[in-house]
């Protein structure tokens, strides 16, 4: 057993459960779907419901991808996807620590570093990717570019695409 693969199916399965219980909970927590789809719009993410079914797929698909080691960079270029349209809507303004009012960035900052490591540790000896034969192929740098390539592009495109961030009321309309 090398410390490396162990390292990586550590990381991954802890990853992995993270974005599925943070999917599940965004379908069949709380206000469910419909409740996410709101909170979504009102963060100025439009239309809440594409936000809420896109997210609560791309965790529970990233999640399970990540358990199975199957296609591992991509599978963490979700997370660093959502998480960093989650820096940037919801988590940047109130500072780094995850206790202060509104929630900081702490914790999304921590997955996607978590996401990049997998990316170049790759999904190692435990997974689909080794028996399937392509993990030499993903890890290492070239892993690291899928995995925070993808994901910062995938979230500057939704963000440039669909971010219409409220004003405040006492700021003109342009």
């Amino acid at each position: 057993m090398e410390s490396i693969d162990l390292a990586s199916a550590i990381l991954r399965a802890t990853l992995g459960i993270v974005l599925i219980a943070h999917g599940w909970n965004h379908a069949f927590g709380g206000g469910k779907l419909p409740g996410t789809a709101g909170w979504f719009a009102s963060i100025g993410l439009r239309p809440g419901m594409l936000h809420a079914l896109a997210a609560t797929g791309t965790e529970l698909g990233a999640g399970v991808l990540l358990l199975l080691g199957l296609l591992t960079p991509l599978a963490a270029a979700g997370a660093v996807g959502t998480m960093a349209v989650a820096l940037v809507t919801a988590h940047l303004r109130n500072g780094f620590f995850i206790f202060r009012p509104g929630q900081g960035y702490e914790y999304v900052l921590v997955l996607i570093l978590t996401a990049c490591a997998l990316g170049v540790l790759g999904g190692g000896a435990y997974s689909l990717d080794a028996v399937i034969g392509i993990e030499d192929g993903l890890s290492g740098l070239t892993g690291l570019a899928v995995t925070a390539g993808a994901g910062v592009l995938g979230a500057a495109a939704l963000l440039a695409v669909f971010w219409r961030p409220n004003r405040p009321a006492d700021t003109p309309a342009e």
